[in-house]
């Protein structure tokens, strides 16, 4: 009997391996196949065959796949944990949704020629030109690094994806420093396509170099030119050899010359590249290298050397601007921009190393001041990170208030600053916000400057506020009064590291005034001091109920631990709750805590599928509660979770007490 059962079982492995062997070999022969031929097989077989596909060929497939009711979601999941780990927690929910995050997280490594695990054990693969091109379609935002011989193979053999990314990237970032000084015209001239040929209207700027953000604005939404860089783009200064250099290229004929000059045929359609706008940098052997910045020179110089010819350059705009470490030396550069920045939507500035100076606030509020009172400011969406005082915020609103959007981050040492009370009165006017943002890092926060704001912005729909710390004997009640009475219209709400403990009376009541789509109480020690947990989480259950606007709540880093399981009772019949997402992560659920809230749940069914994140919970305690407990969850819950150890736990723990 035994030994029937296992040839049986000798038998179904053969199987198994003939069939993976056979998959494969319809991998390696893929193209002499065809797609409809695979098309033709028996659905199950098709799905087994997605898992053993490469990218290029997915991709190819999907289509038609798709055309016949088949999704490519579940291979593309795999590749994403291939790519990422199998112990990351993968939250997309589409397979164009999971197609795009692998084409986004390949296609810069495999354009520049890094490499990771994954590119090396599907090298033949990526390497292909049909990936990059594949890709490129996905892809919305450029890293551009001065990597000479990848940016080089654009103006050369992979011009089309050039062309291709010209029409999809909607975002470029700038990476590394360009030396303007030197021969760097390719990556010039790659942003230059980018920017002004085609969609791209998003910057972002990694680097500290105020005449390479001078360049990259110039022309592009502002009126203003830079000095440093008008003196250097028409520069007359030219180097040792530069006056050889022009003789030899009159004489020689040479195919750069010929770039730099259009011929008869081209005139009229290509603006003349004027040597006073050439730097001339280096003489070759034989040849020259004659080098510009200045985009009108540089295209026609790159068409003509891939033999077409351009008519006059378009000029792009800048709509959304960001700059990263970002000092006093890009402001200065900024600045003067931002009066006739007048296509400019959003702008962020990080100053990550310190923060801003009180001087560099106060040149930016009068340069929003001034693009403000120009009437014609598109601007609506405003990030400054990080601020040295509390009361800047108000004042950068006051300079432009038709700003909707606010984010703001304030660190500083000294505490809060004291409140004028002749400015408190004259800052007194409506403001147009939708969306406020505030993380502070201060020992004492003045909480009037925000209740002052939040008095003033009675379109508020979004309020996110982190790290308010108030002093001893305070409470955070007037800042929840103040939104009960000012934000009627308020549907997002996020409240994150700010002791709530003494304020559950005060949310409860402003959960009944406005009309909340999500949720967020993320470390505010809402139980606290709760002489009953379970019945003060009770209280906030039944209150949540009432709202069937609300679809995305979360309650991680409360220590919520046993009391969990009340959290079921969202979903009683009656009144069901219509959360979709909950998050009741780094909660110290343990195994049996979490089986109780599955049981629970078992019986208070949610009406819609629930996105339930459960990760940095300790559920190596006890492993076999924790998997009957997700087994028990899965039926009617997507589940984010992660492996996670004790020690971690017991140290996150301690840490947020």
């Amino acid at each position: 009997m035994g030994d029937n059962a296992g040839s049986a079982e000798q038998g179904r492995s053969a199987d198994r391996c003939l069939k993976v062997l056979c998959l494969q070999a319809v991998r390696t022969h893929f193209s002499a196949l065809g797609v409809q031929a695979l098309l033709d097989l028996p659905v199950p077989l098709i799905k087994d065959l997605l898992h053993h596909l490469t990218i290029c060929q997915l991709d190819e497939l999907q289509p038609a796949l798709n055309q016949r009711g088949i999704s490519t979601y579940s291979a593309w999941v795999r590749v994403l944990l291939d790519i990422c780990g199998r112990k990351h927690v993968i939250d997309v929910h589409t397979e164009e949704e999971a197609k795009h995050r692998v084409m986004r997280r390949l296609f810069t490594a495999v354009f520049y020629g890094f490499t990771n695990s994954f590119i090396r054990r599907n090298l033949t693969d990526l390497s292909s030109p049909s990936f990059l091109m594949a890709a490129a379609k996905c892809v919305r935002h450029f890293s551009l690094m001065t990597m000479h011989k990848p940016l080089q193979g654009l103006t050369a053999e992979q011009r089309p994806l050039l062309i291709l990314l010209e029409k999809h990237i909607r975002s470029v970032g700038v990476s590394q420093c360009i030396d303007l000084k030197k021969k760097t015209e390719t990556a010039l001239y790659v942003l230059h396509r980018l920017l002004d040929h085609g969609v791209a209207t998003e910057l972002v700027v990694h680097l500290q170099s105020p005449i390479v953000l001078a360049w990259l604005l110039h022309g592009r939404g502002s009126q203003y030119m830079n000095p440093e860089l008008k003196n250097l783009m028409h520069s007359e200064n030219l180097s040792c050899n530069s006056a050889a250099a022009l003789a030899s290229a009159d004489k020689a004929n040479c195919s750069l010359s010929l770039r730099a000059r259009p011929s008869e045929d081209q005139e009229g359609q290509v603006p003349a590249c004027k040597r006073s706008k050439m730097d001339c940098v280096s003489v070759e052997e034989e040849g020259e290298s004659y080098y510009t910045m200045d985009p009108q020179a540089l295209c026609p110089l790159f068409s003509l050397c891939n033999g077409s010819s351009a008519g006059p350059c378009p000029s792009g705009q800048i709509h959304h601007l960001e700059i990263r470490n970002c000092g006093s030396d890009s402001l200065t550069v900024l600045n003067p921009a931002l009066p006739t920045f007048f296509c400019l939507r959003s702008l962020t500035l990080h100053s990550y190393y310190s923060t801003f100076r009180d001087p560099d606030v106060w040149s930016l509020s009068v340069a929003l001041r001034q693009l403000f009172h120009s009437s014609c400011s598109s601007l609506t969406h405003l990030t400054v990170s990080v601020l040295p005082r509390t009361d800047f915020m108000e004042i950068l609103l006051d300079s432009i208030p038709t700003v909707t959007s606010l984010h703001v981050e304030i660190q500083s040492v000294m505490g809060f600053s004291p409140r004028d009370p002749q400015t408190a009165e004259s800052l007194m006017s409506e403001l147009r916000l939708e969306k406020l943002t505030i993380k502070v890092a201060e020992l004492q926060t003045d909480v009037h400057w925000i209740t002052s704001v939040l008095r003033r912005s009675p379109h508020l729909t979004s309020f996110h506020a982190a790290g308010i710390r108030l002093p001893i004997g305070s409470s955070h009640s007037q800042l929840l009064t103040t939104l009960s009475e000012s934000s009627r219209l308020l549907r997002s709400l996020n409240l994150e590291d700010m002791k709530l403990s003494d304020c559950l009376p005060d949310l409860l009541n402003l959960l009944t005034v406005c009309r909340l789509e999500e949720l967020s109480l993320n470390d505010c020690r809402l139980l606290e001091k709760c002489s009953n947990q379970e019945e003060g989480l009770q209280q906030l259950v039944s209150a949540l109920r009432t709202l069937p606007s609300l679809h995305t709540l979360s309650l991680a880093q409360n220590r919520l631990a046993s009391s969990v399981s009340v959290l079921a009772q969202l979903f009683s019949r009656g009144s069901a709750s219509s959360v979709k997402r909950l998050d009741i992560s780094s909660n110290f659920i343990q195994p049996a805590e979490l089986l109780d809230f599955a049981e629970r749940l078992e019986t208070h069914c949610p009406p819609h599928l629930l996105t339930l994140d459960l990760r940095k919970n300790p559920a190596d305690r006890d492993p076999h509660t924790w998997n009957t407990a997700l087994k028990g969850l899965r039926p009617f819950c997507v589940l984010l979770v992660e492996g996670w150890t004790s020690t971690n736990m017991m140290a996150d723990h301690i840490s947020n007490m």
